[in-house]
């Protein structure tokens, strides 16, 4: 992933349209007009525009240029767009049908507890095991040995034998379960007593969910998570090596100006991805919504400002898009895994879900799973939403005490 070096990177032609278009050398240049005329004032991290039409248009200016910079260019729509929706159709595909596979059986020589299951036990029996008789035990063992075959049963007397292999536990513990249900239902047959207790399992969700309900939340905000962060950094890092930033002194433009016109480019592209997910998994694999689902767009969008703190935090560093990229990748991918974007952490250790508490994206995509699929209502994930606002003020403070118009 480290190849992704410019997503969000304006083109040469948007670049030079910026700078000649929000402020000429007759335009309330620094030595033209004074401050009724709209000129700029000096302030500590550059000038500052004064009069409000002249903001306006050159906030429309940067942001337009930074957004036919990113639409320009190609390695950074497939990186923001295209890539992360590439994992969606991936995991998607794979667990469309997700359940229990039929795991490969041998039967050695004659199973009466087996053979003798009236039609509808087998039929019921077919639908976990594949069950394959043969009458050669060396060979059926050396089979499960090599991982060809999940188990080998053989009935000695009274006694049910299943020989398996520790290397597949997920097999054979599939193939354990069976056999123990088969033999405990043939123990009640052989006494004549009914069961006393029986077990009653019932889904929480409703029975139409699917995997594509609980993957399309954790990889949608690595999506957000990778554009915001990226587009940021290489804007900042793009413009300054370009001696963009520089020019930029020269016109009524100051850094809540840049920075305003950054953010809104980065939420139009988080709306973007969040419909294109929202499209391919109802479209092609799916995916329900529930009643909530709209509270995921404020979530989405403090998302975005957070990785967008990041992202500028990056910028104002780097000195070269290499550096720019190979720290944005380095916080990006590791809290993609230690968020759950690809896979859940209820089975991690605790120190281990507790240290991603501290990543944003951990927040995003548990609100964006609560109210996108489990139905929870807007006011429970105030506390995440809270938090990305709050995540990304300190950042974004931060890169502002750190930004600088040119390369030291």
């Amino acid at each position: 992933m480290s190849t992704q070096s410019r997503p969000g990177q304006p083109g040469d032609d948007a670049a030079g349209q910026l700078t000649a278009d929000p402020a000429g050398p007759n335009e309330g240049g620094p030595n033209e007009g004074g401050p009724n005329e709209g000129g700029p004032v000096e302030g500590r991290f550059g000038p500052r525009p004064i009069a409000t039409g002249r903001r306006a248009t050159s906030f429309l200016s940067l942001a337009r240029a930074m957004f036919l910079g990113f639409r320009r260019d190609r390695a950074g729509l497939f990186f923001t767009l295209l890539f992360p929706l590439v994992f969606l159709v991936i995991f998607g595909g794979l667990f469309r049908n997700s359940g229990t596979s039929r795991q490969s059986v041998l039967e050695v020589g004659s199973v009466p507890l087996i053979d003798t299951l009236p039609a509808d036990a087998r039929t019921a029996l077919d639908r976990v095991l594949d069950i394959t008789k043969t009458t050669d035990r060396t060979a059926a063992l050396g089979k499960v040995r090599q991982g060809d075959d999940a188990a080998a049963i053989e009935q000695v007397g009274d006694r049910l034998v299943v020989h398996y292999s520790a290397a597949d536990a997920t097999a054979s513990g599939t193939v354990q379960g069976v056999l123990t249900s088969l033999v405990q239902t043939a123990n009640v047959d052989a006494t004549g007593q009914p069961p006393k207790f029986s077990l009653d399992i019932q889904q929480v969700e409703d029975k139409s969910l699917s995997y594509i309900q609980y993957i399309t939340p954790g990889l949608l905000g690595y999506a957000v998570a990778v554009g915001a962060t990226f587009g940021a950094a290489s804007t900042l890092v793009t413009w300054r090596q370009k001696k963009i930033l520089r020019r930029l002194t020269l016109a009524p433009v100051g850094v809540p100006t840049v920075i305003g016109a950054r953010i809104v480019v980065s939420m139009g592209v988080a709306l973007i991805q969040t419909a294109i997910f929202l499209a391919v998994g109802a479209g092609a694999f799916g995916l329900k919504l529930s009643h909530y689902w709209w509270m995921s767009i404020p979530l989405i969008l403090a998302g975005t400002l957070a990785f967008m703190s990041i992202g500028l935090l990056a910028g104002a560093k780097a000195k070269s898009m290499e550096a720019a990229s190979a720290i944005a990748n380095l916080i990006t991918i590791p809290m993609a895994f230690l968020s759950g974007s690809f896979f859940p952490l209820s089975g991690a250790p605790g120190w281990l879900q507790g240290l991603a508490k501290v990543f944003p994206l951990q927040h995003l995509n548990t609100g964006v799973l609560d109210v996108m699929v489990r139905g929870r209502s807007p006011v429970s994930v105030l506390p995440e939403l809270g938090i990305l606002l709050g995540f990304a003020l300190v950042l974004s403070a931060i890169s502002a005490l750190l930004f600088r118009w040119d390369d030291i």
